[in-house]
């Protein structure tokens, strides 16, 4: 399976949202707290302004498979396809958010995300703070990566 990584199209706005939140749920087993539409509206309206949008897109140009939306300090959202994670999708996402950064990066996730936690641990981050402050009311985790 070949993966492009692309610039964020809104073109891929629906089928997006649709992997990003069923990947979401998946990890949190929690469902959606706002509209497909709302999330839509974030994604296009809201993310974009501090963030580079980045797709992974099966070669064909059918499927997204991945997002990762970052600045060069954080990475904000890194979603992969539920039926693709474990590819190296992630690390290819992540490693563009490495390149892109000032050698210095944050992130969160949620503590039950332990498929997450040991993703970024593997990927040289390091816990520096925890905390509960997100709409989910979930406890989560700060994590920091520096350049070596």
């Amino acid at each position: 399976m070949e993966i492009t990584i692309i610039e964020y199209d809104p073109s891929y706005a629906f089928q997006t949202v649709k992997m990003w939140r069923e990947s979401k749920e998946q990890a949190i087993e929690q469902k959606a707290m706002h509209s497909f539409e709302d999330h839509v509206f974030f994604l296009n309206n809201i993310l974009l302004k501090n963030n580079k949008v980045t797709l992974a897109i099966e070669a064909s140009g059918e499927q997204v498979v991945g997002i990762l939306a970052c600045n060069e300090n954080w990475v904000n959202q890194l979603y992969v396809h539920t039926q693709y994670q474990g590819r190296g999708i992630g690390n290819r996402l992540l490693n563009l958010a490495k390149q892109q950064s000032e050698g210095r990066l944050f992130l969160y996730t949620f503590e039950v995300n332990k498929k997450a936690q040991k993703f970024y641990e593997r990927n040289g981050f390091r816990i520096v703070g925890r905390g509960n402050d997100n709409e989910e009311q979930l406890e989560d985790i700060k994590y920091e990566w520096t350049k070596p």
